[in-house]
């Protein structure tokens, strides 16, 4: 599976941005997730969506962020609004073909994409 993410960009605190991750397989089947990793911190967990659809998103997130997908072309979005300057990061979107139960381990994720840099000026 081949991941490509696109969509980052230099923003101001307050806007919105929507990245999208188009796979070369089939993500209504994956577990597919969002995460992101700031300059000298760990890759966190941001957002994920199981194959059933449902989704769910990390607390500093959650209530601005949101997943979805577009079967049909094989891709998913994470819509960001109200982004603040802490949202700067490097975000990669993932791929768990295995479906496991655990979508916020980015252990359990065999594919990833390069990464999209999101800056938020303050």
């Amino acid at each position: 599976v081949q991941l490509q993410a696109s969509g980052g960009g230099l923003v101001q605190a307050g806007d919105s941005l929507r990245l999208s991750c188009a796979a070369s397989g089939r993500v209504s089947t994956y577990n597919m997730g969002w995460f992101r990793q700031a300059p000298g911190k760990e890759r966190e967990f941001v957002a994920a969506m199981r194959w059933s659809g449902s989704t769910f998103a990390a607390d500093s997130v959650k209530g601005r962020f949101a997943m979805s997908r577009e079967s049909a072309k094989n891709t998913v979005y994470l819509q960001m609004n109200s982004l603040k300057h802490e949202d700067t990061a490097v975000y990669y979107c993932a791929a768990d073909p295995r479906r496991t139960v655990t979508p916020r381990d980015p252990s359990v994720y065999d594919y990833w994409g390069q990464g999209t840099l999101v800056t938020v000026s303050s």
